[in-house]
């Protein structure tokens, strides 16, 4: 299991789980237990463990129970002078102590419940460390006066500040450096964390690497981690305070290396950044955004996006009041067979697990409607540390004994069977648990009870033993992977966005959130108590503790809709009536797809294998043939004449065959913006600054019509079936139709206008045309129904002018480019920017497949973008301008760009 790394660090059977929760371990000692029997002393080595609220003796003997002392029932605590002594007779070497009661702990190495031993007792032990006794001693009666106190917030006070002391007292020490070259950058105190404890002690930061050293030297003496090795940082909310730091060296695995809770959030921050630094794009790379570009169009799967969402949410596999939250997905375990083509088999993702069942629902909200403010719905939580801990308890008895004072639950209330479960959920009062990620991975032993524990008897009489599994499945290894296949499932996938909106999205809170019955306790979300303006002690302890016991909330990611997975057609699956038969093939994602599929449905194998080579493109020639910007670029079918307009006022032609300038016309005295060629390769339309639209005969070589419609300068042009878009900075975009019949001077009529509130500077059309998007000088983009020029989102996202904006091949996605540096993809169906870079530059111009980015930076160069990672993979010297248009054949191999230098350039794609 994910969370039990910790564990294997150590190979003893003490492990800080023998601790009281918000309980901590200070320092050790070699020792003897001595105990009379038959007037015989009887002595028991082992080790002395002094902690906050507790002493613990841990026998080298494994078949000896572990003690725990809780030090508030501790009668008397005192020096035992003994006699001829042999190291030191003037110094005591005996600690007696006199208890209410003693637990016993792993008898015989054994795991299981507690056994209390309740009456008076007396424990005395001998210390190896002589000279020390007597402080030992002192400590001891200090923690137990802490412990003895009527308040719980001046307990934990006393014990802060013995533990402030301590860290105060010790430093790093950097005889742990692997190398003398090394250079301390920073070091502080923090705290390891651990799933339901935490670790005290010093963090060091170098040049190379970041070290802790617990302050009680368990489980290692320091623990390194190389930051050239990191591959993930998350900052943390610990105790909901920003002060926890989370450290991966892996891509994909859900264990961090280390998670550290800071004292103070400024040096958390320090820390944060310079092992930033040396991560390449750390902090453009891992953005729910990116990650959601990446699962949309297939590039990761289900289970990896939702992994990703619970990292950016503040979810850890070290916080089980933070654990990784993952739906139920499947919601039939009785049938003999899972039918993955059935939608019935599924569980509604658009419905929180509390308002999956109509009457339990109707019971709720009348009890809703009721209630005073503030009210909820539902008054426990579908993820918290006992809801875990349900599923692991198999694996992870030490952790439930631990957050159950050393006991089980009832049998009948353990996890018994996965279908008693799921009926639970949807039936019980107040059980409105989600899953954990080990559902959907690949170690089934959180099912089995490999380590014969003794869970206790049912009140009918059977033993919990494993847990009862689905007749679809016929084994525990089974059953997962048949739960992996139906989380990447053609249903769940066309459904996942909805319970993403629930759980991290914008159905989190708010009215949206009272719409979806998706209301939980005011406590589980974050802002919902600031437990630091709490003056009373007593009160902000309770109140954090009912917290972080009851469960929260994940930070909330999207504020708008998420939008919709693009599906593949998985292979078989319409034909296959069960998942049993043999006819799903294996796709790296986890996803069957069928041969041929394709996100961006690029038919033509040659379109791919250029952009996957765009790398290697290399100029043919240039030609400087204008005097001034150029501003657009228009290519004949066959390519064999190349037109380009400039702020020069004139268009140019350009033909490719002859390798020559053959014609230079000029409409007027002001400006062109763009340039278009229409189907027919016979006309070539112009936008001027001058207001109009000039049509020039290719075959005649000369102006045929002009088109006198804006109040301000055209800035750019659309064409689709006979009919033409022109937007203007007066901002407005008119679409025209042409009607070649006509007798009348002009062949275009108006057909409708698009209003906006800034000025157009660019516009495209998706290839259907049926969608237009517009971006504005005020860096806001529209996306219109084209057919009724109705507004579908209107998005703020740019701060300054968009200089390029176009739709992906499929329609799905829009990228724009900004004046702000940012290149932006914004989803279609939702209007939600889910990727964002910032650049070292502006870009002026590009063309895309939506996933890479061909563009056009204001020193001139040209980049390439893996639009997935966010990161610029090349960057090849072109112009000595900035890049202000560009032109891509349609099989993408041909490359034509245009700059402030006034230049031409032709580039061809090599592979």
């Amino acid at each position: 299991m994910a969370f039990l790394r910790s564990r294997e660090r150590s190979k003893e059977r003490f492990s800080l789980l023998l601790l009281d929760l918000e309980e901590y371990y200070f320092e050790q000692h070699i020792a003897l237990l001595i105990t009379r029997s038959s007037q015989k002393d009887r002595k028991v080595r082992g080790s002395f463990k002094v902690c906050s609220k507790s002493i613990i003796f841990d026998p080298e003997d494994f078949s000896e129970p572990i003690l725990k002392i809780p030090l508030k029932d501790c009668n008397r605590i005192e020096f035992v002078e003994e006699k001829g002594n042999p190291f030191n007779e003037n110094k005591p070497s005996r600690i007696s102590i006199q208890c209410e009661q003693v637990y016993h702990i792993k008898e015989s190495n054994v795991i299981a419940p507690y056994t209390n031993q309740r009456g008076k007792h007396k424990v005395v032990f001998q210390l190896e460390v002589w000279n020390k006794t007597e402080d030992v001693v002192q400590t001891l009666l200090q923690l137990h006066r802490a412990s003895c106190l009527d308040k719980l917030g001046d307990q934990t006070a006393m014990i802060e500040a013995n533990l402030q002391s301590r860290l105060a007292r010790s430093s790093f020490d950097k005889n742990n450096f692997q190398s003398v070259a090394e250079r301390p950058h920073m070091e502080c105190t923090v705290e390891m964390v651990l799933p339901l404890v935490s670790n005290p002690g010093h963090i060091c930061i170098t040049d190379e690497s970041l070290y802790f050293q617990p302050l009680n030297s368990y489980p290692e003496q320091v623990i390194q981690i190389r930051l050239h090795s990191v591959r993930r940082i998350y900052k943390r909310r610990h105790g909901l305070r920003p002060l926890g730091l989370e450290v991966f060296c892996t891509e994909n695995d859900s264990r961090s290396d280390i998670y550290l809770k800071f004292y103070n959030s400024a040096d958390r921050d320090e820390i944060y950044y310079y092992i930033a630094t040396f991560l390449e794009n750390h902090m453009t790379e891992h953005t729910a955004e990116s990650y959601m570009l990446q699962w949309q169009r297939g590039h990761i799967s289900n289970y990896q996006y939702l992994l990703h969402l619970n990292n950016l949410a503040d979810r850890s596999c070290n916080d089980l009041s933070q654990y990784p939250v993952f739906p139920w997905v499947v919601s039939d375990y009785t049938s003999p067979q899972l039918d993955l083509t059935n939608a019935s088999t599924f569980r509604d993702l658009g419905r929180p697990v509390g308002a999956l069942n109509q009457e339990r629902l109707d019971r709720l909200l009348s009890r809703f409607r009721g209630m005073p403010e503030p009210r909820f719905m539902y008054g426990s939580h579908y993820s918290s540390p006992g809801y875990v801990l349900f599923y692991l308890v198999r694996v992870a008895p030490e952790h439930m004994l631990c957050l159950q004072n050393g006991r089980y639950d009832h049998a009948d209330r353990m996890f018994n069977s996965m279908g008693e479960t799921w009926k639970n959920c949807l039936d019980g009062a107040t059980d409105f648990k989600e899953l954990i990620p080990e559902f959907y991975g690949d170690d089934c032993s959180f099912l089995e009870n490999r380590l014969s524990l003794d869970l206790g008897r049912k009140q009918n009489g059977s033993m919990v033993g494993e847990v009862i599994l689905p007749p679809w499945s016929s084994d525990a290894s089974d059953f997962l992977q048949k739960n992996k296949v139906a989380l990447e499932s053609q249903y769940v996938s066309e459904h996942l966005h909805e319970w993403i909106d629930l759980v991290f999205g914008y159905k989190q809170r708010g009215s949206e959130a009272v719409a979806a019955h998706n209301v939980f306790h005011p406590l589980t979300y974050e802002g919902g108590v600031d437990c630091d303006s709490i003056e009373d002690p007593e009160q902000r302890i309770a109140m954090l503790t009912q917290i972080l016991e009851f469960g929260q909330t994940p930070t909330q990611l999207f504020t708008s809709p998420h939008p919709q997975r693009i599906t593949p057609r998985f292979h078989n699956m319409t034909k296959s009536p069960s998942i049993d038969r043999p006819t799903l093939g294996e796709h790296s994602a986890g996803v069957s797809i069928s041969e041929g599929s394709s996100f961006e449905d690029l038919t033509e194998e040659s379109r791919k294998l250029a952009w996957a080579n765009m790398e290697n493109l290399k100029v043919i020639n240039s030609h400087k043939i204008h005097k001034e910007v150029v501003t657009g670029i228009a290519v004949t079918q066959d390519g064999s004449a190349i037109f380009s307009t400039s702020q020069d006022s004139t268009l140019k032609m350009f033909s490719k065959e002859l390798n020559d300038f053959q014609r230079s016309m000029s409409f007027s005295n002001m400006a062109l913006s763009s340039c278009l060629m229409l189907p027919d390769d016979k006309t070539v339309v112009c936008s001027s600054w001058d207001n109009n639209v000039y049509f020039y005969s290719v075959p005649y070589g000369r102006r045929q019509d002009t088109l006198m419609g804006h109040d301000d300068a055209v800035s750019q042009m659309c064409w689709h079936d006979e009919r033409l878009y022109t937007a203007s900075w007066d901002s407005t975009v008119k679409v025209w139709q042409r009607d070649v019949s006509s007798n009348k001077k002009s062949q275009f009529e108006l057909l409708g206008e698009f209003e906006h509130d800034a000025g157009v500077n660019t516009m495209a059309l998706n290839p259907a045309g049926t969608l237009l998007v517009t971006g504005c000088k005020d860096g806001t983009a529209t996306i219109w129904d084209s057919s009724t020029v109705t507004p579908l989102h209107q998005v703020q996202c740019h701060c300054g002018t968009i200089h390029h904006i176009s739709f992906s091949p499929d329609s799905r996605h829009i990228l724009s480019a900004g004046a702000d540096c940012c290149l932006k993809v914004t989803d279609v169906q939702s209007g939600m920017v889910i990727s964002s870079v910032k650049a070292e530059e502006e870009q002026r111009c590009f063309c895309w497949d939506g996933n890479s980015v061909l563009s056009g930076g204001r020193s001139g160069d040209l980049f390439i973008w893996d639009l997935l990672s966010n990161t610029v993979t090349n960057r090849i010297p072109g112009h000595s301008g900035a890049v202000t248009a560009m032109w891509m054949s349609e099989q993408c191999t041909t490359v034509i760009t245009g700059g402030e230098d006034k230049q031409i350039i032709y580039w061809k794609s090599h592979f």
